[in-house]
């Protein structure tokens, strides 16, 4: 008996033994060298692994980093311009500076704009219900209201308005990583520039129907009339599929569009001061006059200059009977 024991023990360890030297060679043999700054990388990182920068988490970004040959494909937007010029300092790249961003939802549709039109009586899913049929209101591309974002977002920087039934955004915890805009089945949330001391201006709709079925399922839908592209002194809106669009990179803040749309469906956030719609639409009555005034006076000269030929061509028709007065005088 002490002598089966014996031989199991050595046999166990001799077993063990080889396979320890086969697992090392194996190691040995198939090991992958891994770039030492991926490390440094991704200790500078703010380790959310929300994939807000396209990358299953901030080992894979930090592994992308390294291997790029610049860094301007790769942008962590929760550490920002900050944690983007340690990682350039790692790596020995350069980093241009990018403007902060802000989630901002483009639906108008609360419960007093919107009225519903049936009850939803299944999962509290937006993706479930928008798969099922176009929802419980007249408007066909608006919010849901069953809170995907709000789960989504890993920064409790969402949460549902029960008065509104729509989503809120709170841009002191908001990152921007994109986690909301990826999880809304309507695609009513954006990414936007948060723009000087958090002020901008945004359309807050995105329904493509015309304009009286739109206003029939939502009063503050945006109609596509087009007011505010023509107001607009620096094209920064356009209107496409029946809905406007403010592109953030071109939008000075003079608020005219939003003083002159008729359904209220621009905002504009974190101005200092309440938007005097009468003040402004006076404003661009007077632009327009002085326009006018310009316009004509430019004219002017030219119907002038126009009328002068034709002067000069009745004058020689009228000097023989000039000549025939003199004459018969004399």
């Amino acid at each position: 008996m002490t002598q089966t024991i014996i031989w199991t023990v050595a046999i166990l360890s001799v077993l063990g033994l080889l396979l320890a030297l086969i697992l090392f060679w194996v190691a040995r043999k198939f090991k992958v060298e891994e770039d030492p700054r991926i490390d440094e990388v991704e200790k500078v990182m703010p380790g959310a692994n929300c994939g807000g920068c396209g990358f299953a988490g901030c080992r894979a970004f930090a592994d992308a980093a390294v291997k790029a040959p610049n860094l301007d494909n790769q942008y962590c937007p929760v550490g920002g311009d900050e944690v983007m010029q340690k990682v350039a300092s790692i790596l020995g790249f350069t980093v241009a500076a990018k403007a902060p961003q802000v989630a901002v939802v483009r639906c108008n549709g609360s419960c007093a704009n919107r009225p519903r039109v049936n009850e939803y009586d299944g999962v509290r899913s937006c993706r479930v219900k928008a798969a099922l049929y176009s929802g419980d209101t007249g408007c066909s591309y608006g919010c849901l209201g069953c809170g995907d974002c709000a789960a989504a977002c890993q920064f409790g920087a969402l949460s549902m308005d029960p008065q509104t039934g729509l989503p809120v955004v709170d841009e002191q915890k908001c990152t921007a990583c994109g986690a909301c805009v990826k999880a809304c089945p309507k695609h009513i949330i954006e990414l936007r520039n948060k723009g000087p001391r958090g002020m901008r201006e945004f359309v807050s709709c995105v329904n493509k129907d015309k304009g009286p079925v739109a206003r029939k399922a939502c009063a503050a839908a945006c109609i596509g009339c087009a007011l505010c592209q023509k107001t607009c002194q620096h094209g920064a809106i356009t209107v496409t599929d029946n809905v406007a669009y403010i592109d953030f990179t071109k939008c000075k803040l003079c608020r005219e569009c939003e003083a002159v749309c008729p359904t209220g469906a621009i905002h504009g956030v974190n101005f200092p001061k309440e938007l005097d719609k009468e003040a402004v639409k006076k404003r661009i009555a007077d632009r327009k006059a002085k326009a006018a005034e310009a316009a004509k006076a430019a004219e002017a000269p030219g119907l002038a200059r126009n009328d002068a030929p034709k002067q000069a061509a009745a004058a020689p028709a009228a000097e023989p009977e000039t000549k025939k007065k003199e004459v018969a005088n004399g």
